[in-house]
């Protein structure tokens, strides 16, 4: 299995998950141009993608996808509720409903040789998903945009491989910078995002002898850097109660503005 962040952060999320004969996306916000660039790393193209995995509505993660369907007519899978809303949003221009393809959480499908799992967050969308894949004994996920974690979340993501969590901002830069009270609020709260700190605690239960790569994704540009993220998450698993510590596996930082190296597992 391969993965690689196209773009990752509050400015636009696409996130390549793929093998020798599966090549998927997990959302399309950021412009068609860039997603093909990023693609063309890995010698492919839009022709290539067997599909796009939809999160949720928002913007940041769907502003390419009326672009890339209209051009490669390649099928959408997302919730019935984020269909729903996505039909809705007159800035995703002419779409082919047909390819849209109802997906439920905690029901496997699966897309050539590749099993996905979508499972449940917390998230101020109509019905937002993270995604869970499956490729032989190698387990991976694709977790952002979740205000917080619970017994559920931890469960549905034991034993991976490989993971993109979000770490979406600092508390300290976030409420005193300038984005309005009522944005704060939003960021802060339960259907919200994950702080550097709360990414590090969630990652501390998960870490386990398979896990050989971390991406900390979905970090704000206004909120956050990327070494206050490295450093906050390394320190939390530093400060845990787990065997691991914050130097035995590799963690990066997946960038707004190019793509990450690409891992094989």
């Amino acid at each position: 299995m391969r993965m690689m962040s196209i773009a990752s952060g509050s400015s636009g999320n696409a996130i390549y998950v793929g093998t020798d004969t599966t090549h998927l996306l997990v959302d399309a916000g950021i412009s068609g141009k860039r997603i093909e660039e990023g693609l063309r790393l890995l010698d492919l193209s839009g022709e290539d993608l067997d599909g796009i995995l939809v999160t949720h509505e928002h913007a940041d993660h769907i502003a390419g996808l009326g672009v890339l369907q209209r051009k490669y007519h390649m099928p959408v899978y997302a919730t019935a509720l984020t269909i729903e809303a996505l039909k809705k949003d007159r800035s995703l221009g002419r779409m082919d409903w047909d390819l849209c393809i109802p997906v439920n959480c905690d029901e496997a499908f699966s897309v050539k040789d590749l099993r996905i799992d979508p499972m449940h967050i917390s998230h101020d969308a109509a019905d937002p998903v993270a995604y869970r894949f499956k490729y032989g004994s190698i387990k991976t996920a694709v977790v952002t945009d979740l205000g917080v974690y619970d017994d559920y979340t931890i469960g549905g993501l034991m034993g991976l491989s490989a993971i993109f969590l979000e770490a979406n901002h600092d508390i300290r830069m976030l409420q005193t910078g300038r984005y309005p009270y009522p944005l704060k609020q939003r960021i802060l709260g339960k259907r919200g995002h994950l702080s550097n700190e709360a990414s590090g605690r969630l990652l501390s239960v998960l870490l386990n002898e398979r896990m050989q790569h971390i991406f900390l994704s979905h970090l704000s540009h206004e909120n956050n850097l990327p070494e206050l993220a490295y450093e906050a998450v390394r320190m939390e698993v530093e400060m845990s109660d787990t065997v691991w510590r914050g130097d035995d596996f590799p963690i990066d930082i997946a960038k707004r503005d190019m793509p990450s190296e690409c891992i094989t597992l």
